[in-house]
């Protein structure tokens, strides 16, 4: 059976579930692509949420010629079905030396508000790896081929200043909507001196698309996740955590009605891996969001660069 959409008066899952002791789930399927899949010497990741404009679909992701994004610029590609790609050229490239954009601009997200395309990017200012000065930025276009440019007010968000904050050695990893008239930022943070495997899930809330973004003050709102991928679900929120996090949230769909307080609907087999997907209603503020369908994540052959692929998910009830 297809999963069902959760409308106004939140119908518990956990319940169904508790009721038929049949826990629901979802599994994921992949498809290889043309255009942004494997080639030689060439690392594509990151790749945003995908969007439709006219009768084109869009997504972003970090380029480079290394495994990791921390060498990378902001690339786009193009596609008519879903599956065929056809790859633009750069979208944001490093800042000049010296600006907190220098080494790496990558892990990009779309949001589409007030008639422009708003692209969000994660950058670091110092190689070869992630310090405490990840960042977050913004750049804009009246178009989603560009050129964009990128805000002044940059960055948009940044690492906690207090060391005991869960998010004060990076943010990363942008997933934004729009709820209640208002511009929503999930994001991932790691405290300092916490490993990986410590990384969190934030919320950060503006009045505006360019911002300011006010971290909330609940935050973190789930207490893991390696890649953010989140989407509007009826009234509420619904993210897929991985396999990074509490043994009791990972590889789950999680579910807010509020959008902060998270519990589990669904378990998740071979789910995506530093995925974006495909939400038509993630900037409408409709109430109207269905469960994710299909979308990109990251893939790679041991040894080899990775690339972009494709995966559709299965749910059950």
């Amino acid at each position: 059976m297809k999963f069902f959409l959760i409308t106004a008066g939140l119908m518990v899952l956990a319940g169904v579930q508790a009721a038929t002791n049949t826990p629901a789930s979802v599994r994921g399927v992949r498809t290889a692509l043309t255009g942004i899949g494997q080639e030689d010497a060439v690392s594509r990741r990151d790749p945003s949420d995908v969007i439709k404009v006219g009768d084109r679909y869009y997504v972003w992701y970090s380029k480079g010629k290394i495994k990791s994004g921390y060498n990378a610029t902001v690339w786009y590609a193009t596609s008519p079905d879903g599956l065929n790609w056809t790859e633009q050229g750069e979208a944001i490239a490093k800042g000049p030396a010296g600006s907190w954009d220098e080494a790496s601009v990558f892990t990009p997200n779309i949001l589409v508000a007030e008639g422009k395309y708003w692209l969000f990017y994660t950058a670091i200012s110092k190689k070869p790896k992630v310090k405490p000065d990840s960042k977050i930025g913004i750049a804009v276009s009246d178009s989603p081929d560009g050129p964009w440019e990128k805000l002044a007010t940059n960055p948009a968000l940044k690492n906690s200043d207090n060391p005991e904050d869960f998010d004060s050695h990076l943010v990363d990893d942008s997933c934004l909507m729009v709820r209640d008239g208002k511009y929503w930022f999930y994001y991932k943070g790691r405290q300092l001196g916490k490993s990986p495997a410590d990384t969190q899930m934030g919320l950060a809330i503006a009045e505006k698309p360019e911002g300011p973004y006010i971290k909330h003050p609940e935050n973190p709102v789930i207490p893991g996740n390696h890649a953010v991928l989140a989407w509007p679900q009826g009234k509420g929120v619904a993210a897929m955590i991985g396999d990074t996090g509490p043994a009791n949230i990972t590889n789950t769909v999680q579910y807010a009605e509020d959008g902060v307080h998270f519990s589990k609907t669904h378990d998740v087999v071979d789910g995506p891996r530093a995925g974006g997907s495909y939400r038509p209603e993630a900037f409408t503020d409709s109430g109207q969001g269905e469960p994710i369908l299909w979308g990109v994540e990251i893939a790679h052959k041991k040894g080899e660069l990775p690339y972009i692929h494709r995966y559709d998910l299965e749910w059950t009830e």
